[in-house]
């Protein structure tokens, strides 16, 4: 009986969901070209803040976990396991202040409203996942970005979304790029949980009921430790705190 309550609640998330992304597609052309950077990035923000509450819709919860505070003038590299699509809004409107930008694959660069603009024009960098040569390019100039504007760098090194939570080895490669050319950076560990429930089923019905738990480690600077070391003890801090 569950699940065929989560197709009627599912269909009114999804309606929502193409709603909110239509809508602040060109609230955030208009932020970006007419009020540039800051207004466009507070657009961003409450998009996600309405993407992530629509999940209310199914019956979900949110919790998000923190006891740490961030350094002001510093970049930060968010690194979290990753479960779901929506894992994302969540990173984006509780760490907001740290200016979070991803390190996405490039399919995600075109055709959708709202997400691929944000992309393209926010200051995140798509890649291609095929070509790691031109990934670890494309990280090395993304690091020269973040050094220069002490924005985040947020990378789910596990590549594709783990269907069960049990986390995917990390790929070390991206990470440790990363850390070798922004080595006053501060590294943000995220673990997430339950998010894969919402897609147990598949794209559709998504499940109802789900308690979404996102919580922070202890923040370790970069510069503490090797690269290849840190790559090795940051997955160890995010994979520590899933449950499953």
């Amino acid at each position: 009986m569950k699940k065929v309550f989560s197709y009627f609640f599912s269909s009114i998330y999804y309606l929502l969901f193409g709603i909110w992304i239509v809508i602040f597609h060109a609230i955030q052309w208009v932020c970006f070209n007419i009020f540039g950077y800051q207004a466009h990035k507070k657009s961003v923000g409450i998009l996600n803040w309405f993407l992530m509450r629509s999940l209310h819709v199914l019956g979900s919860r949110i919790t998000f976990q923190n006891k740490y505070t961030f350094e002001e003038g510093k970049t930060h590299i968010i690194v979290s396991n990753h479960q779901s699509m929506n894992d994302i809004p969540p990173i984006i409107w509780f760490l907001r202040k740290l200016h979070p930008k991803f390190i996405s694959k490039k399919e995600l660069g075109h055709g959708i409203p709202s997400i691929s603009y944000n992309l393209r024009h926010g200051g995140s960098i798509l890649i291609d996942r095929k070509d790691p040569r031109q990934a670890l390019s494309e990280i090395k100039k993304f690091t020269d970005y973040l050094n220069q504007t002490k924005h985040a760098a947020v990378i789910f090194p596990e590549g594709t979304r783990s269907k069960t939570g049990v986390p995917k080895k990390f790929s070390a490669n991206g990470l440790v790029t990363l850390f070798k050319y922004c080595p006053e950076a501060i590294v943000v560990p995220i673990t997430i949980n339950n998010s894969w429930k919402l897609q147990r089923f598949g794209m559709f019905p998504l499940d109802l009921g789900v308690h979404l738990k996102i919580e922070v480690q202890e923040p370790i600077p970069v510069k503490n430790y090797s690269p290849k070391e840190l790559a090795e003890i940051v997955e160890q801090s995010v994979t520590s705190g899933v449950n499953l």
